[in-house]
């Protein structure tokens, strides 16, 4: 553990892949026992990041310890209590999930191969019996990688777009196992481009984009810097509801492209409104979120200017560039690239 108590601690992380810059000059910093999201439309550098945290890619610039240490200054040992898996997780696919953790577990030793019935239980796979893996969907391989990395008794878990490929149900269930393992102290960093789920899940947040940090902070902090919630509205007579807003203190509205009303308002103010057009006797036949707070925010974040199509998806009471705490790193516009694919095979990759 480093001094100021980081569990993940990168200054200046810049990793070019020949004139591609995908990381440039990220500053990443984890506490012990959170959830932290690493964000970041495709293409950010989020598994680029997560890939130099296994070793798997080398940093051109800068420093990246894990509880406290350098690669160098660990040597084999960096990785001793990091567990998960970048990019999709692999497994020999002519043998049955047990059957795959039961060959981790060897090669890991120190008992492992006694945690994998609780593993499979975990990630809700201990019903697949005999079948292969080959059969496994896609959200049944995240499963089983997030499986493997359990089976390392991991403090830091470090999982590439774990929802993807899950259902509902799944990711609810993950959710909860990613909360069960933190409250055992085990510190979680997962990457995702969904803001929505992260919001669920995690205690603070990374945003990338093109490579380097748009913004990093804790949720609660980042909710009270968001922009409006907007929200779709459907009335009896959307234009007598537009004229409503214009008197209605803290509710800007305008036509959708598709009919209806986009509305920005935070809760109450849109509680206020609704009753407000009762009160008129417009009926509201339908109304719901369209995009958090926290979504919102991400969107300007994220957005680039010379996009107009991304551009335009960003609410017009989302704050301006400008008004992005200070604490924030400006996004740049250098291009970033896609990860590459790691190289480990199935046993180091799920690890």
């Amino acid at each position: 553990m480093t001094e100021s108590g980081l569990v993940v601690d990168a200054r200046g992380v810049t990793k070019w892949f020949g004139e591609t810059t995908a990381l440039d000059g990220v500053d990443f910093a984890v506490t012990p026992g959170v959830v932290h999201g690493l964000l970041g439309p495709n293409g950010a550098g989020k598994t680029t990041l997560l890939s130099a945290l296994f070793g798997l890619v080398l940093p051109d610039e800068g420093t990246l310890r894990l509880f406290g240490r350098t690669r160098a200054e660990a040597g084999p040992t960096w990785l001793d209590g990091v567990g998960g898996f970048v990019e999709t997780p692999r497994f020999y696919p002519y043998l049955n999930g047990r059957r795959n953790l039961a060959v981790l577990a060897g090669l890991d030793g120190g008992g492992a191969d006694t945690l994998i019935d609780e593993a499979l239980e975990r990630v809700g796979l201990a019903g697949t019996g005999r079948q292969k893996v080959r059969g496994y969907s896609l959200g049944m391989r995240q499963r089983l990688g997030l499986a493997a990395a359990m089976l390392r008794r991991p403090r830091l878990l470090i999982l590439d777009e774990p929802t993807n490929g899950m259902d509902p149900a799944g990711i609810r269930d993950l959710r909860a196992a990613l909360r069960r393992v933190a409250r055992d102290g085990v510190t979680v960093i997962l990457s995702s481009h969904d803001m929505a789920q992260v919001e669920e899940i995690c205690d603070s947040v990374t945003v990338l984009h093109h490579g380097k940090v748009a913004y990093a902070g804790r949720l609660d902090v980042m909710r009270a810097d968001a922009p409006d919630p907007v929200w779709r509205l459907r009335t009896s007579d959307d234009a007598a509801a537009l004229a409503a807003a214009r008197k209605q203190a803290g509710v800007k509205a305008a036509e959708h492209d598709e009919g209806g009303l986009v509305v920005h308002a935070v809760q109450d103010r849109m509680d206020e409104f609704v009753l407000h057009l009762g009160r008129d006797a417009i009926a509201v036949r339908g109304l719901e979120l369209d995009v958090t707070p926290l979504e919102a925010l991400f969107f300007q974040l994220t957005a680039d200017a010379a996009d107009p199509e991304t551009a335009s998806s960003v609410p017009a009471s989302s704050a301006s560039a400008s008004s992005v705490p200070a604490s924030s790193v400006p996004a740049s516009s250098v291009p970033a690239s896609p990860a590459p694919a790691s190289p480990a095979p199935a046993a180091k990759e799920s690890a």
